[in-house]
């Protein structure tokens, strides 16, 4: 694609060569290299200050002095987010959370990309961003696998609990147990006892075995084996037990957890009977991996894949086209492989829609770190009968307050034989969050077959009335070079 024209001084095209949406480490690389490639920017994030959930900082406001501690790779974020904030080619467009796109036309000026956000509640809070190209780095969120209790106070994500430390500088309790399967664990309790905090276990559903599968793999990614070691040595310092094939099925307590239930667990994630252990805590941080966030793509028909731990994520090519024209995606959009991999895919794809040849170490970081991403998915695929953790009256859907009982009702009695047909005859899947926290797990208990499927939404996230009656209008004139100014 064509750089932008030169302008008569005071005057902007009102459309961006590409507009960029999430500004985590995939969304900072891609708006970097496209700007130093030429081409005009706008970075387009729900979030108010970049780094995304990744590199999520606290605001100057908490007087952080050492920021860098709770984050692996910071200088990384430090060299893009002060570049960028310095770059004339770069609007940074905080606070928009892009609820919808329209394609445009490939070739055709007249027709470009607009992309629709809300900025607040108000009728006059929506936006439009119009660009010629677009690239999706939303990132992933957590995959939720529901068991007895697990909607108590004190009861976190693994990424939310680090979200918590990072952003605001608490924590979720003093005693935590961190629990599920992934290498986040490892992260979440290096944050957390680093922070202060007391881990009596980390409680791992796999027993790793699934990396001996993959030692060549292994071997092309030492630096993420010395993460790993990283964290486990301070870990077995701070004398943290990992256990291994194990995990919570069951938080107790009344207003707050209290303790929880650990079980051994068999190769298929069954709870081994008579292994089941209760251990005192005041929090639990609990993970089962991340979630490709799609929606934008696969309400414009944007072809996905399923990776080895069951999850979509989108289909892209070898310089990160989706099968959308003019519509790139990088990152955790095509498949959770950590920050290292989304900064390179960042860079690729800014040099794939300024139409230049991709960069050789780029391109062999990705090569890299994707096997290692499918070899990771694999290794910590949730195993089938982890369903047989919730009891009947446990909520599965939150925001809809709708237990398991009413979801296997509505397969057994009703006949629902898909989580569509579960959900328009429960409500599970239609609150608030639209899924994104219950979904997998509904569509686990409906028995459907292709549970990783991603769902096609005409709107990514909720948006006023107000805003969807309002006549589409460009976005409003921002300051370039604003980045970073916290």
């Amino acid at each position: 694609m064509p750089t932008s024209k030169s302008e008569p001084p005071g005057r902007r095209d009102p459309v961006y060569d590409l507009a960029v949406i999430g500004a985590g480490p995939a969304g900072l690389a891609a708006a970097d290299a496209a700007a130093g490639l030429g081409l005009r920017v706008a970075l387009v994030d729900a979030g108010s200050r970049p780094g995304g959930q990744y590199y999520r900082h606290p605001a100057p406001g908490l007087g952080a002095a050492r920021p860098e501690k709770l984050h692996h790779g910071w200088a990384a974020f430090a060299r893009l987010r002060a570049r960028l904030a310095a770059s004339p080619l770069v609007d940074h467009l905080p606070g928009h959370h892009v609820w919808a796109a329209e394609a445009g036309l490939p070739g055709d000026g007249e027709r470009p990309w607009r992309l629709h956000a809300t900025r607040g509640p108000e009728a006059g809070d929506r936006a439009t961003v119009l660009a010629r190209a677009v690239l999706l780095a939303t990132g992933a969120y957590e995959r939720h696998l529901p068991f007895p209790g697990w909607t108590l106070p004190g009861v976190v994500t693994a990424g939310g609990a680090q979200a918590m430390l990072k952003s605001s500088l608490v924590l979720p309790g003093r005693r935590i147990v961190v629990s599920g399967s992934g290498p986040l664990l490892l992260a979440a309790a290096s944050s957390l006892v680093t922070a202060g905090a007391k881990v009596p276990a980390i409680v791992e559903a796999t027993s790793y075995l699934g990396y001996a599968r993959g030692l060549p793999v292994l071997a092309g990614n030492p630096a993420k084996l010395a993460e790993g070691a990283s964290h486990g040595a301070r870990l077995l310092r701070r004398g943290v037990r990992l256990r291994r094939s194990s995990a919570v099925i069951e938080a107790h307590g009344t207003d707050r957890v209290t303790a929880v239930t650990v079980a051994r667990l068999d190769a298929r994630w069954k709870p081994v009977p008579g292994s089941e252990r209760r251990i005192a805590c005041d929090a639990l941080a609990i993970g089962h991996g991340l979630v490709p966030q799609i929606e934008l793509a696969t309400e414009l028909g944007a072809e996905t894949v399923t990776g080895p731990d069951g999850a979509a994520a989108l289909k892209v090519d070898t310089e990160q086209r989706t099968s959308v024209p003019g519509l790139w995606a990088a990152g955790e959009t095509c498949g959770v492989g950590g920050a290292d991999l989304a900064l390179a895919e960042g860079v690729l794809a800014a040099h794939a829609v300024a139409g230049r040849p991709a960069p050789a170490r780029e391109t062999a970081t990705r090569r890299r770190r994707r096997a290692f991403a499918a070899l990771m998915a694999a290794a910590h695929a949730p195993g089938p009968d982890w369903t047989g953790w919730v009891t009947d009256d446990t909520d599965v859907c939150r925001c809809e307050e709708v237990p398991a009982g009413e979801i296997r009702a509505a397969v057994e009695e009703l006949g629902a034989g898909d989580a569509r047909t579960v959900k328009l005859l429960t409500r599970a899947g239609m609150g608030w969050c639209q899924g994104r926290m219950c979904g997998p797990a509904v569509a686990c208990l409906s028995g459907a077959a292709g549970a990783g499927r991603a769902d096609s939404r005409p709107l990514s996230c909720p948006v006023p009335l107000a805003q969807l009656a309002e006549p589409v209008g460009p976005v409003e004139s921002v300051e370039p070079g604003q980045l970073g100014r916290d």
